[in-house]
Order: C-alpha cells, then sequence, then structure tokens
C-alpha cells in the first residue's frame, strides 16, 4: 500500500505538471483571465475543468490535486534562483512567476477547488525550505497564514529553526539591497512580528486553546527569544568592528517599534512581549560577578555603552512609563540571576533619558535599603550602590553626585544603619568587603563623609577608616590633607591645605549662621582628622581681628568650638590677646561705634573709608592709620562674605585669570571695587592737596595692601582695572588718570602678594600665554594703536612715573630701582620721543626742569609738555642707562607693530620720519648692550624679520580688524630697504670667498629650529601659521634676495642653494596639493632667478644651469613652475625679454615646450613625445588634464601613449594619489573632489597593470628608492607622504592577484601600508573632516578592506613575498594579532599540527 501511495503522488505531480500547470500558467501569464469578469469567467470554467478532469481520472478530490501541484509550483520557483546560497528574498523573476500562480490559486479558493489546510501540510515536505518573501506572499494574500503554516510544521524545533536562518538573512541582505527591496524587507518584517506577538504572548483567555495553537505560541516565542540572543551576541561584538552585523541587529530592532502594532495587538500583549523581552535582556548571560561590575561600572556609562544596546532600551522603554520600567527593573534583579553590564546601562539610559527617573531612582534606593536593613540582605546593599553610582556617573544634571547621596543615607543618625548596632556592623562588613575592588574617589567619600556612628560604636568606623586608607596606600593617593568640603569630583589639580582651609572655614561659618549647630564635618574632622583639623582648619579659623563689640557669627563660632572642647585652651587665649593688642592700635569713640552697627554692611565700609581719608591729611593722626585700615578690612570682609555665596579662598599660588575682551563682575563685587578705588582716589587727591607724595606717609600703600589681602576680591580689583584702562581709557577724566596711575605704583609695590594674571586675550590669543606678574599686566593693558590711546597712555604712564619719582625719592638707587615697573619706562621710552620731536634729539646738560606732581592735575596740562619735562629731568635719564629699563629694538618694533596706521596720531609722513629716526639714528648704531644693532645691517633685518612674525604670533590687542596673518606695509618698506643695503657689496672676482647664505633663510630657520615644543597639535598649528608669515614675507621682499651668486671656476654661477634647502625642509609642507608651491612664491624665485642672472657673464646658461640643478636638488619648484605654469608664462616671457631681449633659455624653453607638448596631446591627439626626466613631463600633463580634460576623456589619452611612457604613467599615478589625499585632508581649500581624484587615479593604475609596469616602489620610503621615485616622494610635503598610506589602501579593491605573483615585495608594502594606515587612525591623522561625509570618509571601512585583501592575498602569495615582511612582524602583532598570526602561519610552511590544551576560562 505505501509503495503504491508513493507511485500514485508521483504519478499526480507529472500529471499536473504535464496537464494542469501549462495551462494555468499560460493563461494567467499571458493576461487573459483579467478580460473576463470573476466567477463568470470562462478561463476559470476551462482551468477547473481541466483540474476537475485530471482529478477524476486519478481518482483524488480536485481541491487536493490542486494543493498538492501548487506546492510542487512553490518549489521550483523558490529552487529557480541565480544564487548559489538560499537568500531570504526573490528576485524579479521569481516574483512574477509566484505572483501568477497566486493569482491561480487564490482564483481556485473563491470556487472551492483547493484545500488550505493540505497546502499548508505539504508545504513542510518540500525538499527545502521554502524562501522567506514567498511564504510572505502566501501569508500576506491570505492563502495560507504564518500562524496557519506553523501550526502544521511536523517539528517545531526544525520550523524556529528555519524562520531564526531566515530572518537572520533578512537582516543581513537588508544591508545590501536596493530602496524597494528594503522596504518590502521591512513588511516582512513587520507582518511576520505581529504574527508572533499575536501568538506568543496570547491572552489569559486564549491559553485553553488546542494543542496545536499552542504549538504555534512555542515557536513564536523560541523565535523572539533566538532572535534577541543573536542581537545582544552582536552588541558584543560591536566593539570588534564587525560593522555588517551590527547594521543586521539594528534592522531586526525595527521589530521594536510600538507603532508597528497599532491595533492588530492587544495592548496587555504587547507591555507583556516588551516586558519579556526587557527581562531576557537584563538576564542573558549572566557571566559577570558583582566585583568585576564594581571595579567596570565607570565603562557602562550612557556615553560608553553599545549604541545597538542603547537603541534597543530605548525601545523597549517606550512601552512603559517611567515608573513601570523601574518596577520591572527591581522586579528582575529581585527574582534573576542579572547581566550587571546590561542592568546598569539600563539605569544610565533610563536617568538619561527620562527626566522623572531620578526622584524614582531615589525611591527604589530608599525602598532597596529598607530592605537590605531589614533582612541584612548583602545583595540588596549591592544593588543599592551599584544602581547609585551608575546613575551619578552620568552627572549632576540628571542625577545626585555619589558623595552627596552617601552622606544623605548614611550621614545621619536617622539613616537606616542607625538602629542598632547590628545594623551598623552589617553596614562596616559591606563596605569592607568592597574595599578590595573600590577606586580611590569612593574610597575618598567614604572617608571624608563618613556614616553617622554612635560614640560608642567609633571602634566600627576607625577599623574600616584603617582599611580604607591602606588601600588607598596601595593606590598611592593621599588623604592627610584633604580638606572638610573638598569637592571629590573635581579633576583640578590638589588644592594647597592654607586655601583649601581658608573654603573650609568659610563654608562651615554659613553652616554655622544658618543651623546655630557645629557642622558634622568639622567635629569629624577633630575626632578622625586631627592632623589637619590642628594644623590648617584652626589656624585659619583663629585669625587676629579686632573683635566686635556685639559678637558677630564667627566669634560665635569659635565659642562653641571652645565650649566643645574642640579648641585647646592656650591657643584660645593666644588667640583673644592677638585680638587684644589689634584692638588696643584702634582708637575707637563709643559715641561713633554705637550708631555705626545700625548702617548696612557696605554703608558700614563707605563710613569707613571716609573715616580713613580724614587720618590721611592729618600727619598728626598717622599713627592711627594701621588701626582704621583693620577697621576697613574687617567691613570689607564682611561685605564680601555677605555677598559672596561661592565662598571663595582662592589658593595662593592659584592664578588669577582675568578675560580682557570682556572682564565679567558680580555687580556686589563691582560695587564694592569702584568703592574702594574711588575712595583711592579721593584720599590720594586730598593728601596730595596738602603734601607732596614722598610726605604722605605710607597709608595709601598699606591701603593697597590691605586690598590685596582679600583674595576673593583680587579677580574683580584687576577686572576692574582692565575695564578702566584697556576699555574705558581713553574716556577718562584726568583725575581719574592721576588715581589710576598712582594706585598701579603701588598695586606694583605689593607684587608679592598678587599671584600671576592669566590674562586671556579672547579668540586671537592662538596659545595661552605665561601668568603675568602684576606690572606686566596693567602694562600689557595700555595699548597704543589709536590717536586716543596714544594720548591716554601718554597721560597715564607720564603720572605714574612722576608719581613712582615722586612717592620713593628717598629711597636707595637699588630699593627704588627694584621698585620700578620696567613696562612703564619702557612704554615712556617709545612714547616720548614718538610724540615729541625734542626727545629725540641731544639734551642739554642745563635741562633739569622738575616736573611738578600738582601741575599733573591742571586741566590746561599739555600731556606732551609734561611727558617731555619728566624726559628731561635727569633722574629719569639715569633711569635709562639701567639695562633692565632700556628698550630694545625688538621691543620698539613690536610696539609700533601694534599701531594701526589710519588711526595713529602721526601722519603718514611724521610716522615715516620717526621710523627712520628710530632705525638708522638710535638702533641700527647703538650697541647691543643698550637694544641697539651695532651698526650691523644684518643683525638689524634679523631684528625686523623676528618682530614682525612674534607680532603677527602674539596677541592682537588693538581690536582694529587688522588680521593677524597681515604684516605691516611701513615696517615691510623698512625692511626691503635694509636688504637692499645689504646687496650693496663688490662684484666678486676669481678667488672671492663665497657669497654667504642669505640673511632672511638663516633668520627663518633658527625661528624654526629654536621653537619650544608644545603639544603636538599647538606645534603644528603654530608651525603651519608661521609657515604662511614665512612666505608672506618671503614675497614681500625685493625677488632678486632669494638668490645669491657665487664664483665657480671662472665664472659666476647662481646660487639657489639656500632657496632650495628652505623650501625642502620647510615651504612644500604649506605647499598646493602637496607637491606644488603656492603661486605668489613660485612666481617670486623665477622673477627673482632672471634678476640674479643679470650678474652672470651668459644670462641664459645661468638659468639653465641653475633649473637643471633643481631637478635633483628641489624638484617641487619644477613641479609648482609645471602646475601653474599658465599663469607663470606670460610674466617671465616678458620679463626675459625686458632684460635681454633674446631666445628664452634652454631650460625655460623646455618648460614652455612640455606644457605646448600636454596641450596638443589633450586638445588635437598628437602624440605625447619622451622626455626626460619624465616626472617633469608627466607634471606638466597632470596639469593639463586637470586644466583642459574632462576625466572621461582621460583614459583616452592614457591609451595613446606610447610604449616607453611607463615612468610618465608611474609619476601620473603618484600626482594622482597626492590629489586623492588632498581631497581627504583639505577639499575645500585644494578645490579637489576625493571620488573624481579616487576614479582617475584606478584609471591611471589599471592602465600600469595592462602595461605589466612596476609601481609598488612609490611607497617606498626615499631613502631607499633610486631614480624618479624618490625625487617624487622628496617632492611630496610631509604630510602627504605620512598619509600615503591611505592613498594605497583606498586602491586596494582593483588590486589583482596576479600583482602577487609579478611583484615579490607588493605584500611586504601593502603590509606596510596597513600598518601603517592603522597608526595613522590611532593618532587621529586620517579622522574625517567635519565638514565631510562620513559614509564616504570613514576610516574605518578603508582600514576594514585593507585587512580583508591583505588576509585574502596572504594565502597566495609566494614564499619569496614572506621574506621582506619579517621585520613587520612585531609591529603588525602589537595592532593586528589575527593578521601577523596569519602572515606567520603562511611564512612558515613546515609547521607540526599540534593539538594544543586548551585553557578553561574562569
Amino acid at each position: 500500500m505505501c509503495q503504491a501511495r508513493c507511485g500514485e503522488e508521483l504519478f499526480l505531480r507529472l500529471n499536473f505538471s504535464l496537464y494542469v500547470q501549462p495551462v494555468l500558467l499560460s493563461f494567467h501569464c499571458s493576461g487573459l483571465v483579467s478580460y473576463l469578469p470573476g466567477d463568470d469567467s470562462a478561463l476559470l470554467v476551462c482551468l477547473v475543468s481541466v483540474l476537475q478532469e485530471q482529478a477524476s481520472k486519478l481518482g483524488v478530490p480536485t481541491a487536493t490535486l490542486a494543493a498538492k501541484n501548487a506546492i510542487a509550483n512553490v518549489e521550483r520557483i523558490c529552487q529557480d534562483s541565480a544564487s548559489p546560497s538560499r537568500v531570504p528574498l526573490l528576485n524579479s523573476d521569481q516574483r512574477k512567476r509566484l505572483s501568477c500562480l497566486l493569482q491561480t490559486v487564490k482564483d481556485l479558493l473563491a470556487n472551492n477547488v483547493f484545500c488550505r489546510s493540505l497546502f499548508c501540510q505539504e508545504m513542510w515536505k518540500m525538499k527545502e525550505p521554502p524562501v522567506l518573501e514567498a511564504v510572505w506572499h502566501l501569508h500576506s494574500a491570505d492563502i495560507a497564514g504564518l500562524a496557519e503554516l506553523l501550526e502544521r510544521s511536523p517539528a517545531g524545533p526544525a520550523a524556529v529553526e528555519w524562520l531564526c536562518s531566515s530572518l537572520c538573512g533578512l537582516c543581513e541582505q537588508a544591508g545590501d539591497i536596493p530602496c524597494g527591496d528594503v522596504e518590502l524587507a521591512q513588511r516582512i518584517l513587520s507582518d511576520f512580528a505581529v504574527v508572533f506577538l499575536q501568538n506568543g504572548f496570547e491572552q489569559a483567555s486564549e491559553l485553553g486553546r488546542k494543542v496545536e495553537f499552542q504549538k504555534v505560541s512555542y515557536i513564536c516565542r523560541a523565535v523572539l527569544q533566538r532572535m534577541l540572543a543573536w542581537v545582544l551576541d552582536a552588541v558584543g561584538k560591536e566593539k570588534q568592528e564587525d560593522v555588517s552585523m551590527v547594521q543586521a541587529a539594528r534592522f531586526w530592532l525595527n521589530v521594536f517599534n510600538v507603532s508597528l502594532y497599532g491595533s492588530v495587538a492587544h495592548p496587555d500583549s504587547l507591555r507583556q512581549f516588551f516586558r519579556h523581552t526587557l527581562t531576557e535582556v537584563l538576564t542573558y548571560n549572566p557571566v559577570l560577578k558583582v566585583s568585576d561590575a564594581i571595579q567596570m561600572q565607570k565603562e557602562w556609562s550612557f556615553t560608553r555603552t553599545s549604541p545597538l544596546l542603547t537603541a534597543l532600551y530605548r525601545k523597549l522603554l517606550v512601552a512603559f512609563s517611567v515608573k513601570e520600567s523601574i518596577c520591572q527593573l527591581q522586579q528582575v534583579l529581585e527574582t534573576h540571576e542579572v547581566n550587571w553590564q546590561h542592568v546598569l546601562s539600563c539605569v544610565s539610559t533610563l536617568v538619561v533619558c527620562q527626566a522623572e527617573a531620578e526622584q524614582l531612582f531615589k525611591d527604589l534606593l530608599s525602598h532597596l535599603l529598607l530592605k537590605a536593613f531589614g533582612n541584612y540582605d548583602m545583595e540588596n546593599m549591592i544593588t543599592v550602590f551599584l544602581i547609585a553610582r551608575q546613575a551619578a556617573l552620568e552627572g549632576p544634571a540628571v542625577f545626585m553626585p555619589y558623595s552627596e547621596w552617601f552622606k544623605a543615607s548614611f550621614g545621619n543618625a536617622g539613616g537606616h544603619h542607625g538602629s542598632s548596632k547590628k545594623t551598623l556592623v552589617f553596614l562596616f562588613e559591606f563596605l569592607s568587603e568592597l574595599v578590595p575592588f573600590e577606586a580611590a574617589p569612593y574610597l575618598k567619600v567614604h572617608i571624608m563623609y563618613p556614616p553617622f556612628v554612635p560614640t560608642k560604636h567609633r571602634s566600627l568606623l576607625l577599623e574600616y577608616i584603617t582599611l580604607a586608607k591602606t588601600r588607598l596606600a596601595d593606590l598611592k593617593v593621599a588623604i592627610e590633607d584633604m580638606g572638610l568640603y573638598e569637592d571629590l569630583s573635581a579633576a583640578d589639580e590638589a588644592v594647597q591645605p592654607q586655601a583649601q582651609a581658608l573654603r573650609d572655614v568659610e563654608k562651615a561659618l554659613q553652616i554655622f549662621e544658618n543651623t546655630r549647630k557645629i557642622p558634622t564635618s568639622v567635629i569629624e574632622a577633630s575626632i578622625f582628622r586631627r592632623p589637619y583639623y590642628t594644623s590648617w582648619f584652626l589656624p585659619a579659623l583663629l585669625r587676629p581681628r579686632v573683635l566686635p563689640k556685639t559678637p558677630d557669627g564667627h566669634m560665635a563660632f569659635i565659642d562653641s568650638l571652645k565650649r566643645a572642647d574642640k579648641i585647646p585652651s592656650n591657643l584660645y587665649s593666644t588667640y583673644l590677646q592677638a585680638c587684644q593688642a589689634m584692638k588696643e592700635k584702634v582708637l575707637q569713640d563709643d559715641s561713633k561705634a554705637e550708631p555705626s552697627h545700625s548702617k548696612e554692611p557696605f554703608e558700614q565700609l563707605k563710613a569707613e573709608l571716609a573715616e580713613l581719608r580724614t587720618l590721611v591729611v592729618d600727619q598728626a593722626q598717622w599713627e592711627d592709620v594701621a588701626a582704621q585700615l583693620a577697621a576697613v578690612s574687617d567691613r570689607l570682609r564682611r561685605v564680601l562674605g555677605d555677598s559672596s555665596e561661592d565662598n571663595e579662598a582662592a589658593p595662593f599660588n592659584s592664578p588669577v585669570q582675568v578675560a580682557v575682551p570682556g572682564p565679567r563682575l558680580a555687580p556686589c563685587h563691582q560695587s564694592v571695587v569702584d568703592l574702594l578705588l574711588t575712595s583711592f582716589c579721593q584720599t590720594l587727591l586730598a593728601a596730595s592737596s596738602f603734601n607732596p607724595p614722598d610726605r604722605q606717609g605710607p597709608c595709601l600703600s598699606l591701603l593697597v595692601k590691605m586690598m590685596c589681602g582679600h583674595r576673593n576680591l583680587l579677580p574683580a580689583l584687576l577686572g576692574r582695572l582692565c575695564q578702566l584702562i584697556y576699555h574705558q581709557g581713553p574716556s577718562l577724566h584726568a583725575t581719574h588718570i592721576l588715581g589710576l596711575a598712582a594706585f598701579v605704583i603701588h598695586l606694583s609695590e605689593c607684587r608679592a602678594l598678587i599671584p600671576g594674571v592669566e590674562a586671556d586675550f579672547g579668540v586671537s590669543q592662538a596659545v595661552p600665554g605665561k601668568a603675568l606678574s602684576v606690572s606686566e599686566y596693567w602694562s600689557s593693558l595700555l595699548v597704543c594703536r589709536t590717536e586716543e590711546s596714544f594720548a591716554f597712555c601718554l597721560r597715564f604712564c607720564t603720572a605714574a612715573a612722576a608719581y613712582l619719582m615722586c612717592k620713593f625719592s628717598s629711597c636707595s638707587h637699588e630699593e627704588f630701582c627694584a621698585l620700578i615697573p620696567p613696562g612703564l619706562i619702557k612704554k615712556l621710552q617709545y612714547l616720548v620721543p614718538r610724540l615729541s620731536l625734542e626727545a629725540r634729539g641731544i639734551l642739554c646738560q642745563e635741562a633739569n626742569t622738575a616736573l611738578s606732581w600738582s601741575s599733573l592735575s591742571c586741566p590746561s596740562l599739555n600731556d606732551r609738555r609734561a611727558s617731555l619735562c619728566l624726559w628731561r629731568q635727569a633722574q629719569f635719564q639715569e633711569l635709562l642707562k639701567e639695562k633692565a629699563f632700556q628698550l630694545s629694538f625688538r621691543e620698539w618694533l613690536l610696539m609700533e607693530l601694534e599701531v594701526c596706521p589710519e588711526k595713529d596720531i602721526l601722519s603718514a609722513s611724521e610716522r615715516q620720519d620717526f621710523h627712520y629716526w628710530a632705525i638708522y639714528q638710535r638702533y641700527l648704531p647703538a650697541p647691543s648692550a643698550a637694544g641697539g644693532c651695532d651698526g650691523d645691517l644684518e643683525k638689524a633685518c634679523g631684528v625686523i624679520i623676528n618682530a614682525i612674525l612674534d607680532s603677527s604670533q602674539r596677541l592682537d590687542l588693538g581690536g582694529c580688524g587688522q588680521s593677524k596673518m597681515s604684516v605691516s606695509p611701513e615696517i615691510l618698506c623698512r625692511l626691503q630697504e635694509l636688504v637692499l643695503e645689504l646687496r650693496c657689496r663688490p662684484k666678486l672676482f676669481p678667488g672671492c670667498s663665497p657669497a654667504r647664505r642669505p640673511l632672511v633663510f638663516e633668520v627663518l630657520q633658527e625661528r624654526l629650529m629654536g621653537r619650544q615644543h608644545g603639544s603636538a597639535l599647538g606645534e603644528q598649528l603654530w608651525r603651519q601659521q608661521e609657515l604662511l608669515l614665512h612666505r608672506r614675507i618671503l614675497v614681500g621682499l625685493p625677488a632678486s634676495a632669494l638668490i645669491t651668486t657665487c664664483w665657480k671656476g671662472n665664472k659666476t654661477v647662481l646660487d639657489c642653494d639656500s632657496f632650495f634647502c628652505f623650501v625642502n625642509s620647510e615651504l612644500k609642507n604649506v605647499c598646493s596639493r602637496g607637491y606644488a608651491l603656492s603661486y605668489d612664491i613660485t612666481a617670486h624665485f623665477f622673477r627673482g632667478l632672471l634678476n640674479a642672472s643679470l650678474d652672470c657673464e651668459d644670462a641664459a646658461e645661468g638659468v639653465s644651469q641653475a633649473l637643471t640643478t633643481c631637478q635633483t636638488r628641489c624638484p617641487v619648484v619644477l613641479l609648482s613652475a609645471a602646475f601653474w605654469w599658465p599663469r607663470l608664462e606670460p610674466g617671465l616671457c616678458c620679463q626675459w625679454k625686458r632684460l635681454f631681449g633674446a631666445p628664452l633659455a634652454q631650460e625655460l624653453d623646455r618648460l614652455r615646450g612640455w606644457h605646448g607638448s600636454s596641450t596638443r596631446f589633450l586638445c588635437s591627439g598628437a602624440a605625447f613625445p619622451a622626455s626626460d626626466p619624465p616626472w617633469l613631463s608627466a607634471a606638466f600633463l597632470h596639469g593639463a588634464i586637470l586644466q583642459q580634460s574632462p576625466r572621461g576623456r582621460g583614459r583616452e589619452a592614457l591609451e595613446r601613449l606610447g610604449t616607453d611612457a611607463e615612468q610618465l604613467l608611474v609619476a601620473l599615478l603618484f600626482f594622482s594619489l597626492l590629489d586623492l589625499i588632498s581631497a581627504r585632508i583639505a577639499p575645500k581649500q585644494e578645490g579637489v573632489d576625493f571620488q573624481t581624484s579616487l576614479e582617475w587615479s584606478l584609471e591611471i593604475l589599471q592602465c600600469l597593470e595592462e602595461r605589466g609596469t612596476s609601481w609598488p616602489l612609490l611607497f617606498h620610503s626615499a631613502e631607499r628608492d633610486p631614480g624618479q621615485c624618490r625625487v617624487l616622494r622628496s617632492a611630496a610635503s610631509d604630510r602627504h607622504t605620512r598619509l600615503l598610506p591611505l592613498a594605497f589602501c583606498s586602491l586596494t579593491p582593483c588590486f589583482q592577484r596576479e600583482l602577487l605573483q609579478r611583484e615579490p615585495t607588493f605584500l611586504s608594502v601593502a603590509l606596510q601600508m596597513y600598518i601603517q594606515l592603522l597608526q595613522l587612525f590611532v593618532e587621529g591623522e586620517v579622522l574625517p573632516q567635519s565638514d565631510q561625509d562620513l559614509t564616504e570618509h570613514d576610516p574605518l571601512e578603508l582600514i576594514s578592506a585593507a585587512r580583508r585583501f591583505l588576509l585574502g592575498a596572504i594565502p597566495h602569495c609566494p614564499a619569496q613575498s614572506f621574506v621582506s615582511t619579517q621585520p613587520l612582524l612585531s609591529a603588525c602583532e602589537g595592532l593586528d594579532p589575527e593578521l601577523a598570526a596569519t602572515l606567520l602561519h603562511f611564512s612558515q610552511p613546515a609547521v607540526d599540527m599540534e593539538l594544543e590544551e586548551e585553557l578553561e576560562l574562569f
């Protein structure tokens, strides 16, 4: 019976194939059915009739025959694929045939001549599983739904395997198919996901269904489970750069789009599905221990978590509220063994993406703490600490810092740990178990903010602190000098103990004044941190002061500590005695003191300053000034304390930062500073009305010193000086200028009390400068660039110098010089001669008229006359002889270069006269000891060049809109004049010593060699800008200055060596496209070459000889000429004709000929003549192709090159590769397109391959390469040469395996390029620019392609290829161990294959 039945089935299928199928398909494929309406169609009747006839003959039902033969057709359609492997999508022909078949089946179904259940059953009997798309078409056409199909599956695991394999294939294929197929894949995935959800997560009312549907539920759940595991495995491979797998897994994540299910799924089913998935993610592969989580959780923050996993979380969490999500997380933690990495990364995702998560997590932590201490459950404690730390990792913007949470949870008696000794023991046992795995910041938090412990149980805390300190010692972290309120999250350097103590005192006072209780941190410090408490905190707290009659908060705090026995009696007594001693110096009238306390602090300070002013003007009361200053200081402290919420106490060695373009002051600080400065000016003027400065006593010095003692006042004070001097100086009144001038003198007097000043001059400041002294700071604010600023600076400096000389006239010469700010005297040396012609002459000995201090405040004072009077004083002239105060030529130039010519106080002719006087009369003949040039023109030129460059690199103070890259035209003119004078030398004769190297190159080279290296990026940017400035200076000098002449044999020859050396070492590194200098320097060189040839007996021969030398000494110059020749030629020919009136020099004519040949070759199809050197003719051809020929005609031009053009093609390839690199690193600047350059490079490479020409030598180092390749690499810029691996690896798609056999060194070149590309990527050299498309310029994709090529090429390399790879193995092992292992395996053919014992992982 069985054999008969099998034969019958075979017969049925055969008959259907022979009779029924051709009829059905022919009718439907021809579209005849569409002409007939529905069930009345004669064609359909015909089809049914044929089926019935065949079924009658075979003795089977018509519907059965139709179903069986439909299966046969589905199987045949799925098997008719051009793809060697099974793919989840059909091709267009398969879709067309399947569509015809499905239409037929639907018609048969409509006429009840098709058995759906038998069709589903027979589907599983196919030899090969059906294509996934075919199943989807059956499902979507309602012929055989997926659920019905799964119900008929004979084996559930087989169905799961088929579905998972097909779905993975669909996801993997989605990244490499057309857009339309991607949409189809998404629809397939969406429809099947709905089926999985509906059947895998049915409602309770559906659970009693028959067994077949329970099987469907099992299959759907199993598929979802397997696919989720596949995604989570991809998460682990994301950091391994398995891009394709990650993209495929991301495609599957579309299943978790809530909008996908809409109304087709019950909301409870959807939530059940998402809840189940979230649980599976959190519990997947729980291999990490808690100790691992403690040590590694900082790597699981939101930004460091796999984007794939983060995307999965964000999709899953959409289905729940934040509270529901956290409840689900809590339930999983309590009932499952979890994957801590997934759990903690989920916590990070929640707190970052959900604003309300912070409070909910706090509630969860409190709940878990309650359970942990209630049941003494270590697991809950571990969970609490891990979640708190993870949330805190995301920053205070989303969750409270860990230190704050720890203090809030354990820092008071109301904490869960404080109920009994047992809970305390439990807490410290837990913390102690964490210690071996803890990082230093958490240990610091536990020590600095320890849990609250009753006195009788302090031993528990001490034991833990000892253990934690031991761990910190092992980690080499000091704890003893940490402050009470130190910010443990700060990444800055440690604050000095003195400064931290001041901060701690102010913070403790603030807390005490708010709570009227001694802060807990102070109590604990007095017990557990006794050295810090007694050595730093108490001295900062007990600084002597005049105690107020009504005890203030400070006194109340000290008294509270004394009553608590926290201040030793002897120390307290010493403090009171010191305060009493200070009080005895203060003469206080009870009648005046009473009402003062009713005033506001600011008004009290104002009253105290007014009282000080009355004391200063009366010499009889000078002894009371110190006491009054103490009162002022106390009032000032109160004002600053009341208005300073931050309670800052800057470290003594911490620089004061001032933003010069826009200093910002808090309104309260500005009002205080303005009051102090106003009071100083008023006191000065009041005192000056009675006595000159030298008879005003030390009052003003003490006042400024007192101000400097309030360190938290300094930023506001220096910022306000910046506003007044730098921004408002020209608009200040004369009396304001006098007061500020005297104030800065006293400020310089107190420079020992003032830390360095970091003046930030804004965006023009390329590199932050060193911290300035206070004298250097205010001197830098005196900017002389406009007419108004010149007038202000002259008056200010005159007043400051006059006050200084009068105030300290009784000091010894040494003391006096020590008090003088050098910048002030140098500024006057610049200003006075510039603005007064009389100061430029020889002074008369009898001109000793003294400048009266009182006359400076006269409204009718002439500033120039006053400054000239000061200039002529003998004492001032004596100061000018001191080396420290002499204005050097360089310093004068830097000041002059800051002037805006169009806004200058001098006219153009006056400025020119001043320049000639300063250069030729003052500095050129002056000795170097006095800042001059010793009469040396070369030295003067060097100083000017350096000053121009320094001025362009330094801070831009003027705000006149002058570009940093611009060069002062007038100073440049003076430099040109000096350079021309230098060329006025006797003509060389035979036997004369050779001419010196041009001065300009010596100066420029010394600057670059003497540079102190900073960061790599900073150094690179500085050098690039510096070289651009060098180029501008070279172009601004006479062209003949670039070239010298020398006597060789019996004739004069041109010497370009200095220029060539400078180009090779420096200028080529800022050249266009990596192989051509900029047009301006190229044209300047050729102009200089022609001009210098006038000194030769035969100019044409001299020029030709120089250009011939250029081929070997500096090929980049000729490559530049080739690149710019269309612009260069007209000017050169005109200059040659003007100078000599003869035919062009031979080498110049050759250059013109190469350009003409290249143009004719491209335009008219003429042959391209062979020439030597081929790289130069290639450069002209490359330039012509860039300028004239579309790249589409480039291939045709390459094919027309002769058989002897191999070297020319190699050079063309090199130039195109440099263009490729330029397109990668600076596409907008160089105007080249990456894709176009790549295609052109591949064209040239293909041409080389067709000719069998060797080209890999291009990528060897220049030292090892012979001939043309060495010349080409030496002409390229250093950066382009360094990035050659980028270009090489871009070509890997077109490398043929024949290369491996033909070029034995190719493998070593490819391996070396790959290693260098990896190194460049690690160093950040090949990262795409911010404005570039990442998909087009993805370095990882380039590296992956090169790696795939090498892994595929190594097995096919001949044995001799591996000889040259041995030196590269060590470098390869460090960067790519797998590739190194492959290389080592194939380079050692005789290797014994032995089984190695597998390591046990634990």
